[in-house]
């Protein structure tokens, strides 16, 4: 059975944490005393129904607020299909954590009140998706009651935000009008939109496509341990561990190591549950080669046909995640995988603003900034463009001084 991840977004009260309830208690996920515990919950909606946003909110602070802060994580799963969905916070000051729900997603679910249409978070969550290369996006309309389950409003918003996507690059979006708190359209059928003919919710969940493992992308591994147990037993033992995050490793494959450039030929590939002759996309392996060459953690092995790109200068976009401003004279760490090293901002390129996707000249960044960098790293950086391999495109700036995440980057170019 496959797995979809998927996240939700939207502006603050637009019903994400109420429509991941509504998924969950409609197709029988919430265990007995889950339930039992909301329905003596104090939160209760207008109407005295149980308020299935309790299901997801839980820090302190966000069942006190009614609001969501961190992200969520919660599982499911349906005859057809495993589902795990991040909740993230539509606060503005909390898009750095929808940042880290979008990571690893294979789906976004951007939420829209009907009374409020597209509006600035709409906009930042949108561009924030496309610049994270999600493959699937789902528009859910929601609070459809409270417009009188109007088609005219929904073809407005329909339209408005069709009109985004197009200006963003995004091709594959879906529109669901939806009533979390009453359930139309999300598990089951409205009878109170007859006008749409659409699939519900789950149904399109259950059967978008879902990403295989793509063995077509480049081959790539991270090295995060060497191997060296040096016992009586094993004194000659010297393996690289890693998990393969694109493509895949074959037995007797010869693999350049980078950024140093030096070539050798797999001897061994091991898992957990013995050796084998190929690792694909996702596996975690021990790699044995048949020369002993230098390699140390951080290090990629990759194929030699289609390299990475190996550099110390690089173009990225950002965003930036902390209440301190970007500081283009400091000294930051960079992590991509498993390779930390020091970094400076040398320049910042531009800035996007939100409300109309310009870019703007900028001479810092603050909390929640996106716009595009140069940096300059101590040590060369094997990477791929983003765009084409998010896998291994992916990196964050910690500040050096609190060990603090403070950005996201999607890594562009070498400059």
């Amino acid at each position: 059975m496959d797995i979809l991840k998927f996240l939700t977004a939207g502006s603050v009260d637009d019903g994400k944490s109420t429509l991941i309830g509504r998924l969950l208690y409609d197709t029988g996920s919430v265990l007995a005393d889950q339930l039992e515990a909301i329905q003596k919950s104090s939160r209760k909606n207008e109407d005295g129904t149980v308020d299935l946003a309790i299901l997801t909110d839980g820090l302190k602070a966000e069942r006190e607020q009614g609001i969501t802060i961190d992200v969520a994580y919660k599982y499911f799963q349906t005859e057809k299909r495993k589902f795990i969905i991040a909740d993230t916070p539509g606060h503005i000051q909390y898009t750095r954590n929808m940042v880290t729900g979008a990571s690893n997603a294979d789906l976004s679910i951007i939420l829209i009140d009907a009374r409020k249409g597209v509006i600035e978070q709409t906009i930042r969550h949108t561009y924030l998706v496309s610049l994270l290369a999600l493959e699937h996006v789902v528009v859910c309309v929601n609070k459809m009651d409270m417009v009188d389950y109007s088609e005219e409003v929904f073809d407005r918003i329909h339209a408005e935000y069709h009109a985004l996507a197009v200006k963003l690059g995004i091709h594959e979006v879906t529109f669901i009008p939806v009533s979390a708190l009453h359930g139309d359209n999300i598990v089951n059928d409205s009878v109170n939109m007859p006008w749409y003919k659409g699939k519900n919710l789950l149904d399109h969940l259950e059967t978008v496509p879902v990403r295989e493992l793509d063995t077509l992308l480049p081959a790539r591994m991270a090295v995060q341990w060497v191997v060296r147990p040096q016992t009586d037993e094993l004194h000659d033992y010297r393996g690289y561990a890693g998990r393969i995050l694109s493509g895949a490793l074959k037995l007797g494959d010869t693999i350049k190591v980078f950024p140093s450039g030096m070539k050798s030929t797999i001897s061994k590939i091991e898992t957990f549950d013995g050796e084998h002759a190929i690792a694909e996309d996702g596996k975690s392996i021990t790699l044995h080669l048949a020369d002993e060459i230098d390699i140390s953690r951080g290090d990629m092995i990759g194929e030699i046909e289609r390299p990475p790109i190996v550099s110390n200068e690089i173009e990225a976009d950002i965003c930036w995640m902390d209440t301190r401003e970007l500081d283009t004279s400091a000294t930051y760490f960079i992590q991509h995988q498993s390779k930390v090293t020091r970094c400076k901002i040398r320049e910042i390129l531009y800035k996007v603003n939100i409300n109309t996707l310009e870019k703007v000249n900028a001479d810092s960044f603050g909390l929640n900034d996106i716009g595009r960098v140069e940096i300059k790293t101590a040590d060369e950086l094997a990477f791929d463009p983003y765009d084409k391999n998010k896998r291994n495109g992916g990196a964050i700036i910690i500040d050096s001084r609190t060990n603090v995440t403070v950005g996201a980057l999607m890594l562009r170019a070498a400059l």
